[in-house]
């Protein structure tokens, strides 16, 4: 399955059957009255979810990224809002992997690979959206070598429920080009760090978006991920090739939900003496929803098999993002198109996902930036390979 090993394979399934008897039954109970799913949390924190990129030492049941996205898009066909409860915490995870110091792996990982310490990423402004580089939080040095924080993060998931947040900032806003001004600091639940608010939201509900305000905030010195100042926006442009395969799985996730209420429906509705799915203008919006679905889902493995590969990714992540979200979008929509005026009814799920879909338009970067991403990737390597 997806060049899954056996024992991947295995979580997959187990994740599967965790949707199919204990997520599917109670969403829409728990989404329609937007309540934090903290019972599902708890299961998902047992079965390992959380840990899913974090080896050993540190961790136990680390997967390869296709494995993780294949978990993904599982969690998403029950509730999308439940990966997005853990897509925050990946990135955070491959950063501190990746760059992270021996003493701030020692300290986060192994919390973080059971759960019991969730983390996020605070990247988007309320003023900058996508343009990170014109950022106006700011970590400063103070007197003792460590930095005061001042500045404020919107869009940041999970935030009241995280207690470890990668903070882009810029520790020296002079620099020339920005991106050298640039740093990611681990940021704790400290004095001057506040959740102002939550966001209110079309769909994504369960689970939190905040406002976060840095007022004064004091850190040490060590809470600068890694050793040298200025890496940040490197690193978490790496860091966001994970997190947009994650914004993928999610999608084909969603999709997948989509289309196969949608393919249930049409073999139990009939219309004029025939189940609906046996006329053609049903017939043509299933058939059209399965081919653009599994085309998304190979794109989406390519770029999870890509980035395991060590090699730049951006690209391969941005089209599998791009498309696997417009994707779901389009196939969300004709979910309600065959379910006529029960797909407009909260009493059907499709229109949960018709709402949950343009998130992942507009989430880990919108599809506009996703397309020069793409666009100057072709440029500088000459166009695709043949590969």
């Amino acid at each position: 399955m997806y060049g899954l090993n056996t024992d991947e394979q295995a979580m997959v399934a187990t994740v599967r059957d965790f949707v199919d008897r204990q997520v599917r039954p109670k969403v829409r109970e728990l989404e329609h009255a937007d309540t934090y799913p903290e019972e599902l949390i708890e299961q998902m924190k047992g079965m390992g979810v959380f840990g899913l990129a974090i080896p050993e030492p540190y961790g136990d049941v680390r997967v390869s990224t296709p494995c993780y996205a294949m978990i993904t898009e599982e969690l998403s066909r029950g509730w999308m809002s439940l990966a997005g409860a853990m897509g925050g915490h990946t990135v955070v995870s491959k950063l501190l992997l990746d760059h992270g110091t021996e003493e701030q792996k020692q300290r986060y990982l192994p919390r973080m690979a059971t759960g019991e310490l969730r983390a996020t990423m605070a990247l988007t402004e309320p003023g900058g959206g996508s343009d990170l580089q014109a950022m106006r939080t700011v970590a400063r040095r103070d007197g003792d070598g460590g930095y005061v924080v001042n500045g404020t993060k919107t869009w940041i998931t999970n935030a009241r429920k995280a207690g470890l947040v990668a903070l882009l900032c810029k520790t020296d806003p002079a620099a020339e080009p920005a991106h050298r001004g640039i740093s990611v600091l681990l940021m704790e639940k400290v004095p001057g760090f506040t959740v102002s608010r939550d966001l209110p939201k079309l769909g994504y509900k369960g689970v939190e978006s905040c406002e976060l305000s840095f007022v004064d905030c004091q850190v040490p010195a060590d809470a600068l991920l890694g050793e040298t100042e200025g890496a940040g926006f490197g690193q978490m442009m790496r860091g966001l090739e994970i997190g947009r395969i994650q914004v993928a799985a999610r999608a084909t996730g969603v999709g997948r939900a989509a289309l196969d209420d949608s393919l249930r429906y049409a073999q139990e509705r009939e219309a004029f003496g025939r189940p609906i799915w046996k006329h053609e203008s049903v017939g043509n919006h299933l058939a059209d929803m399965a081919t653009k679905l599994t085309a998304a889902r190979q794109l989406l493995l390519h770029a999870a098999h890509r980035f395991d590969s060590g090699e730049r990714s951006d690209m391969e992540a941005g089209m599998a993002k791009l498309f696997c979200s417009e994707v779901a979008m389009e196939i969300a929509l004709n979910a309600i198109r065959v379910h006529g005026g029960y797909g407009y009814s909260t009493e059907f799920d499709v229109e949960r996902y018709f709402r949950d879909a343009p998130l992942m338009i507009v989430g880990e970067g919108t599809n506009e930036i996703q397309r020069n991403v793409i666009v100057s990737q072709l440029v500088a390597r000459g166009g695709i390979s043949g590969d």
